[in-house]
């Protein structure tokens, strides 16, 4: 279903190739391991090791830095095809791929791409960001973090909390107000490495979806950093955070995408193939009804992400888009899946058809990386900042 659509999306022969490729790794090596990874709730590190090996952890990152050079078109395209199978692990990819390595290679200097970039792409390390704290969400300019200058290191104090991969990752990104000012422009991004004196993670914490995934908090009690892993300059944090924001949100919606296309394939065969009443129960109007509803809205959320994705990249910002991907696409997602389940019946809410599984994972993309009321607030802030005079 989703390849003529894709076909009008003006791909490029690297998006073909680059597709075939993640298809064949997704059949080959994610599906497999999906339904028992949701299980144990554990972060496949062999399998995003063999996304680097693919090329997969640094598909912005140019080719001279040892990325794929491709745009942001290719990322949505590798998360909406991983997360057909397994959306779980695509948010940890997510975090390695997007939230750190895209966000640290833009925002970094030369020096530090060569000090701690090449061992990212090769999924040797894996990164995650530091934003959210325990009372602050939405409101990232009320962080509580702090950084002070000490000599030749910054000391960092604070807690994030609900972070994805905090309890797997070797690196953080990590975001903090200078303790010597409290203005919004004094939020500044560090590095975190792993060992660093005064950090700690504790264990997971557990969560109802995206299982392949491990969630949890990175403390930092007197965190003494070197000064070499402050990126860019203090104070610049802010410019960081909501450029990396936008590429964050369209993949998000784009492991909707995913989730929307899988439920859709999974309904069509299953009413086709069930009988009742003697004929087969996609006949019937009610299970029409759903069918039809999920496709126009999964094919609605396809055009609007793929046409945001390619307004999309470091130097072009588009908040109005990507929120607007995010906001339509995630309630697709969980409705097309509970639409599944309905035409599964009691099938449905067992574990055999995935369903379950795609609709638990379906409802973090309303509250992550922005709930849908701030894409709301954001949405119309900036239409009517740009609107004229009404005539």
């Amino acid at each position: 279903m989703s390849d003529a659509l894709f076909a009008l999306q003006n791909p490029t022969e690297e998006h073909h190739l680059l597709r075939q490729m993640v298809r064949g790794f997704v059949t080959e090596a994610v599906e497999p391991q999906a339904d028992e990874h949701d299980k144990t709730g554990e972060l496949n590190r062999g399998l995003l090791k063999r996304c680097a090996e693919l090329g997969l952890c640094g598909v912005t990152v140019p080719s001279e830095w040892g990325g794929a050079g491709l745009d942001v078109c290719a990322s949505v395209l590798v998360h909406h095809e991983l997360a057909k199978s397994d959306p779980g692990f695509t948010l940890a990819y997510l975090t390695h791929a997007v939230l750190f390595t895209n966000n640290f290679f833009h925002a970094a200097n030369d020096e530090q791409r060569r000090r701690l970039l090449a061992p990212v792409l090769a999924g040797e390390r894996i990164g995650a960001m530091g934003m959210t704290e325990p009372g602050v969400g939405t409101d990232v300019l009320g962080m509580k973090t702090t950084a002070r200058r000490l000599g030749d290191e910054y000391v960092l104090d604070g807690q994030k909390a609900l972070i994805t991969n905090a309890p797997d990752a070797d690196i953080f990104l990590v975001y903090a107000r200078m303790a010597d000012g409290s203005r919004a422009d004094r939020i500044t991004t560090f590095v975190v490495e792993r060992g660093a004196p005064g950090l700690s993670t504790p264990p997971k914490t557990r969560k109802m979806g995206m299982r392949a995934s491990t969630l949890g908090e990175i403390v930092m009690e007197g965190c003494r950093i070197p000064r070499a892993n402050l990126v860019g300059e203090e104070g610049t944090g802010l410019v960081h955070m909501m450029r990396n924001l936008e590429i964050e949100r369209l993949t998000l919606a784009a492991i909707s995408l995913g989730i929307a296309d899988r439920c859709m394939d999974i309904m069509v065969r299953y009413a086709s193939e069930r009988q009742a009443f003697g004929k087969p129960i996609s006949e019937f109007g009610q299970i029409q009804r759903y069918i039809a509803e999920s496709y126009a809205k999964t094919e609605a959320a396809r055009a609007l992400i793929y046409t945001v994705a390619r307004d999309c990249g470091p130097e072009r910002r588009n908040r109005i888009g990507t929120d607007a991907a995010k906001l339509f696409a995630a309630p697709v997602a969980k409705e097309v899946a509970d639409n599944a389940m309905q035409v599964l019946g009691g099938w449905g809410y067992c574990e055999e058809f995935k369903v379950e599984r795609f609709l638990r994972d379906a409802k973090l993309i309303e509250l992550g990386g922005g709930t849908l009321e701030a894409h709301q607030k954001n949405l119309t802030k900036d239409l009517v900042r740009s609107a004229g005079p009404a005539t």
